[in-house]
């Protein structure tokens, strides 16, 4: 699509707005939804290591649609503010709280999840440093074998725990949701930006294999075994990788 494309397509988008915003009946208001249905599956395709089967990503595709659709009410154009930032924060939050409600991960693979965030986090201050595993393992009284089996194995509690705490973050500083006296705040933009460039920061701050599963899961949207072939290791190889990347970013948003 070339730019004058672009620019008649998003001419089209802001006048359906408007006359949803004049005359806001649902037919106009599922042209809207079906708009940006891409945005849902999108955001469901994060999550992709957290089901197991394609009912479950189904149930996180509708209550992706339900959050959607209640977003295109809710939305107001005339603000100045991008309808998928707005969305995305909404669809997000919506399927992290169903996968919590579910439970779908197990109750003991949270606690060594859990454990191990804390330990991390501990160690973190007490040094001002990236703790080595060798230091994780001591403090957790395990060993080293024992946490990349934790580092392993917590692959969809990490993914789930990280990106609830992404969204928390997000909605706390973003000008485009909740209250009016929010979207009124000059700092809520600064803030918002502010956090994107943390996050961009905490990223290059990984180590190079970590950057490379990072890059290849979120934004070429491979899977596990995909990696793993590119990379050249064992998938088991790039669940600890990936676990260790975002136990760091995790921290390090914790902290921001």
């Amino acid at each position: 699509m070339n730019l004058a494309e672009e620019n008649n397509q998003e001419l089209e988008h802001l006048t359906l707005w408007r006359r949803y915003r004049e005359d806001p009946v649902i037919e106009i208001r599922n042209e809207l939804v079906l708009l940006y249905t891409d945005l849902v599956k999108r955001i469901v395709l994060r999550f992709r290591g957290s089901y197991n089967n394609f009912s479950q990503m189904d149930d996180m595709v509708n209550q992706g649609m339900i959050a959607l659709i209640d977003a295109v009410e809710k939305f107001d154009p005339d603000k100045g503010n991008k309808f998928e930032t707005f969305a995305t924060l909404k669809v997000r939050g919506a399927i992290i709280d169903f996968m919590r409600k579910q439970d779908w991960v197990p109750r003991s693979q949270r606690s060594l999840s859990k454990l191990l965030e804390e330990k991390y986090g501990e160690l973190y201050a007490e040094f001002g440093r990236e703790p080595t595993n060798s230091e994780l393992a001591k403090t957790m009284n395990i060993t080293e074998d024992n946490l990349q089996k934790i580092f392993q194995q917590r692959h969809n509690s990490v993914i789930l725990s990280y990106e609830e705490a992404a969204n928390e973050k997000m909605m706390e500083v973003s000008p485009l949701v909740d209250t009016e006296t929010r979207d009124e705040r000059p700092e809520s933009k600064v803030l918002f930006d502010e956090l994107k460039t943390q996050l961009a920061r905490s990223i290059d701050t990984l180590k190079e294999k970590e950057r490379q599963v990072i890059s290849l899961y979120y934004y070429e949207n491979l899977k596990l075994k995909e990696i793993a072939e590119v990379l050249g290791v064992t998938e088991s190889r790039v669940s600890q990788i990936h676990s260790q990347a975002m136990l760091k970013l995790k921290n390090i948003l914790n902290q921001y």
